[in-house]
């Protein structure tokens, strides 16, 4: 027992405690909250918080195996930090109701925690194996929420809404569950919108389909991978979401330049197999799917999107460098704007937007540079299946206030940092195989 005990003593590293972060943003409810603080603090953000101050801890001693020196993914990040501070700083200091003050002092702790977990998952996960570790939690708790948001869409039942946890409350964001679209529920999971329900369980695809194919290569059983992926997939669809679909279009065209040539046909071929089971499956899906995008220059919800747009420019003209503070452009009181760089611009002005773009392409040339360097098929794949979360971050900017959505901003934020530390897995093997003689290899 006691040996057994060491060996899981040394197998708990940084991956451990981000796994144990991914367990409290995707399967406790997004609703629930700590009841004990006065802010809107869920179990996550407090997570996030300690990963920090275990980085910056980790980050003055040599001793704890975090990662050291230059990565393109944290300077990116850390340029982010700093656009955040200013903008906090100069909002701060010249006044602003107290309603803005408020939201504006929780919104950089949140930002500030939700930051922290990038850095953390760039510096902290170190090998392939533990990389393998934190993908493959995230693909099973994406089909966990997709199952959850199956149950809501197929029989009404919230089965997230009966968790209760000790010291949590449930704190209501202004959604009504199982608001509907067409004749169809729209699901959440755990998550707090359909939204960002489709965000999670779009963004778990590609994982999935990368763990069936090395599962049969490997002659493993690869049921429970094309299970998850399975359930993340009709998640995906039936959350009834443009940002859902065009995030699974991306994610295919992704997969369709990086698989295999064997395994692009396979891949078409199960998809549309997929797609078509779905719509027989549930009848009028396919119609409700094809209906969100068939006129969509005449679709109400696409018009309010746009109607808030010179709004907007006037907004930005008052502070156009660091914007007027981050969270202060409260929808109750102006307007909601389904757009989070233009929300940038507005919060966080010309350099705050310019940080944010700029993070997302450090991120996608770390996974790019990846497939560049790396000579092992797994990590290649799993850097195509990070490149589509990527995407999904930019895609989710584009076409809904990510930021303001915990779940998905958290999962994408681990992502970014994925992408940091598969680079230094990448250079790290690269880097070994070439001192290693060509006899012993």
């Amino acid at each position: 027992m006691t040996e057994r005990f060491q060996r899981v003593r040394r197998k708990a590293d940084g991956a451990t405690l981000v796994c144990a972060y991914l367990l409290a943003l995707l399967i406790i409810p997004a609703r629930l909250v700590l009841s004990f603080v006065p802010m809107t603090l869920p179990p996550a953000l407090v997570l996030a918080l300690l990963l920090g101050v275990l980085w910056l801890s980790a980050q003055m001693v040599d001793t704890l195996g975090m990662g050291k020196g230059l990565n393109v993914v944290r300077t990116a990040v850390a340029l982010y930090l700093a656009a955040h501070l200013a903008t906090y700083g100069v909002a701060t200091r010249r006044w602003l109701p107290v309603d803005e003050l408020t939201v504006a002092d929780s919104s950089i702790v949140r930002i500030v925690a939700t930051i922290s977990v990038a850095v953390f998952v760039c510096d902290a996960v170190r090998t392939r194996e533990r990389l393998d570790k934190v993908l493959k939690l995230v693909l099973g708790c994406a089909a966990a929420i997709a199952f959850i948001g199956l149950v809501q869409f197929g029989t009404g039942v919230d089965l997230a809404g009966y968790v209760s946890v000790p010291g949590l409350r449930t704190q209501e964001n202004g959604y009504a569950v199982f608001e509907s679209r067409s004749v169809f529920r729209r699901p959440t999971g755990t998550t707090n919108h359909p939204i960002e329900y489709g965000l999670v369980c779009a963004v778990a695809v590609p994982l999935g389909a990368h763990y069936v194919f090395k599962a049969r290569d490997e002659g493993t059983p690869h049921v429970r991978w094309l299970v998850c992926l399975g359930l993340c997939g009709l998640g995906a669809m039936t959350s009834l979401s443009r940002t859902a679909l065009v995030v699974l279009a991306v994610a295919g065209v992704v997969m369709l330049i990086t698989l295999p040539r064997r395994r692009k046909i396979t891949a078409l071929v199960v998809g549309g197999g997929f797609f078509l089971g779905a719509s027989l499956v549930v009848p009028g899906l396919f119609g409700t799917l094809r209906g969100m995008f068939a006129n969509i220059e005449d679709d109400p919800s696409v018009k309010a999107r746009t109607a808030d747009y010179a709004a907007a420019a006037e907004q930005i003209d008052l502070n156009p460098l660091l914007g007027r503070g981050f969270g202060t452009f409260l929808p109750a009181k102006y307007t909601i704007l389904d757009n989070q760089f233009l929300l940038t611009l507005i919060e966080n002005g010309y350099l705050g937007l310019f940080a944010l773009i700029g993070m997302f392409l450090a991120a996608g040339f770390a996974v790019v540079r990846v497939r560049m360097i790396s000579r092992d098929e797994h990590l290649r794949g799993l850097a195509a299946c990070v490149l589509s979360a990527v995407l999904a971050g930019g895609i989710g900017a584009i076409t809904f206030d990510l930021l303001g959505f915990g779940v998905a901003t958290g999962l994408v934020f681990t992502m970014i940092g994925l992408a940091g530390a598969m680079l230094r897995i990448a250079k790290a093997e690269a880097g070994s195989a070439e001192r290693t003689p060509s006899g012993t290899r």
